[in-house]
């Protein structure tokens, strides 16, 4: 999948490409900005958290305000609220109904969910239903906002299979901060075929928000436009460093990576393998099993952990191999403590989904993202634009199937491809075929500097103009995006 060199170039090291400090591509890519850096060394952390002190704790379940027989209803006030993240001390945040992150919603193939979003902050919002099949009054798009005071009721179909999909904020220019800040949910998406397959469910499913943090002394975040160097307080779920007892059993982890630029190379500490049953568009065709999982901004990973094979009292943590940022802060995510072994009566099947095979592809065409990689005021471009939200860049017609081949150009800088409305499949990275989770449904995928990916993707679900950016937010903030027209 990625080459030696290029876990070099974004700083995972040798031998077992072990946790890097922080020499890796963010600190090469920053050290030409100005003044960035000096900023960042004078600001005054806040007081450091000792890891595995505090509790994982689970995003509350929304529950639907009302019901028919095919539509759950759903109300939500995107309001500023104090929370504890740091102990001790409480932060304010933009939130889903003040919670941080916002509350999950449990939504079911083919069953329609309407939420009604209520803007109650001072600049405008857009509420995107990332990996969701919708149509672009309601795919949440970068100029489709919604104003201060204002409501606005997205209607979601759910004509898709299962699924971890998430939502977040869109407004151009402001989603970075706005998603950084707190604006973002997980949105589960079952249906009857995962149902059978007994997969852990229940209290055994456990969604694991991923993002990084900056604060100050009084605990509040600190905000600057591509600081990832300086962001080294990892959350799960808002909680720093958390720790979960786990039953000596299979549990579901259903992954989100919400941070802005982080990239996260995922490894438990004793180097066993995870199996990983599912991605960004739901379940893979048949397990994968790896020691090493890279996540990138809004890619999502459904993975199985069996607790049974360690002893009780088991203190295993899940390590993260990537910089930037010091080894004994961005190294670690969060740590299981195993329990007891206890009855178990879900199972991993050798065949999870039937996946459809790719129609031939009439169009090819190629895509270049780049970044200013000197600049005290970078921007992003595909294709050498910046973003124009009153231009079309590309137009497609309903039905068809195309080849879009997409180069990270940038020398130092990763970034990721995420296209709206569809899921895709990944055919090649650097001319050799995917394998393993990568071969699934997809709609954000990872490019390290110099990369090439090949995609194959069906537009023949919803007529309209999507955009389709790179997912490491700051980037799409900085221009680094473009419209699909769908004719």
């Amino acid at each position: 999948m990625f080459s030696r060199r290029h876990a070099i170039r974004i700083g995972l090291t040798a031998g077992a490409l072990g946790v890097t400090g922080a020499t890796g591509w963010t600190a090469q890519a920053l050290s030409g900005r100005g003044t960035r850096g000096t900023a960042a060394a004078a600001a005054v952390p806040a007081a450091p958290v000792t890891p595995f002190s505090v509790p994982l704790t689970r995003p509350p379940v929304l529950a639907p305000v009302r019901r028919s027989a095919t539509t759950d209803y759903y109300s939500v006030v995107m309001t500023k609220a104090r929370r504890e993240i740091l102990p001790g001390t409480t932060t304010e945040l933009l939130t889903y109904n003040g919670s941080f992150p916002g509350p999950t919603i449990r939504a079911r193939s083919g069953r329609t969910v309407v939420v009604k979003q209520v803007n109650s902050l001072s600049m405008p919002t857009s509420v995107h239903l990332h990996g969701g099949n919708n149509p672009t009054a309601d795919d949440g798009g970068a100029m489709d906002t919604i104003a201060p005071g204002a409501t606005r009721t997205y209607t979601y179909a759910n004509s898709q299979p299962g699924a971890t999909l998430w939502m977040h904020d869109h407004a151009h220019h402001m989603e970075s901060e706005h998603v950084y800040r707190g604006l973002s949910n997980v949105y589960l998406l079952g249906d009857d075929t995962e149902d059978a397959l007994g997969l852990p469910s229940g209290e055994f499913e456990v969604p694991l928000v991923l993002r990084d943090a900056r604060f100050d002394a009084d605990a509040q975040l600190v905000y600057e436009m591509d600081d990832a160097f300086n962001r080294t307080t990892i959350l799960v779920n808002g909680r720093p460093w958390p720790v979960l007892k786990v039953k000596g059993r299979k549990y579901r982890f259903r992954l989100v990576n919400s941070c802005n630029l982080r990239i996260f190379a995922l490894q438990l500490s004793d180097g066993s393998a995870m199996t990983q049953i599912g991605s960004d568009g739901g379940l893979l065709a048949r397990p994968a099993t790896a020691t090493q999982l890279l996540l990138s901004p809004g890619e999502r990973a459904d993975l199985v952990i069996d607790f049974a094979q360690y002893r009780p009292g088991t203190q295993l943590v899940l390590k993260n191999l990537l910089g930037p940022g010091p080894v004994e802060e961005v190294g670690q995510v969060m740590r299981f403590d195993v329990g007891a072994r206890v009855h178990d009566s879900s199972r991993v099947p050798a065949t999870l989904a039937s996946l459809p095979t790719p129609r031939r592809a009439t169009v090819e065409r190629s895509f270049e993202l780049k970044m200013d990689e000197t600049s005290a005021s970078p921007q992003g471009y595909i294709n050498g634009k910046g973003y124009d939200p009153d231009r079309i860049d590309t137009t497609v017609r309903w039905g068809t199937t195309e080849v879009w081949t997409v180069t990270n150009a940038s020398t130092l800088i990763p970034h990721n491809f995420h296209m709206h409305l569809v899921q895709f499949r990944v055919l090649e990275r650097d001319g050799a075929p995917v394998t393993g989770a990568e071969a699934g449904r997809k709609d954000t995928v990872l490019l390290l500097p110099g990369q090439t990916v090949k995609l194959q993707v069906t537009f023949d679900s919803h007529r309209g103009v999507f955009p389709y950016h790179c997912h490491l937010i700051d980037h799409s903030a900085m221009g680094m995006m473009a419209n699909l027209k769908v004719v």
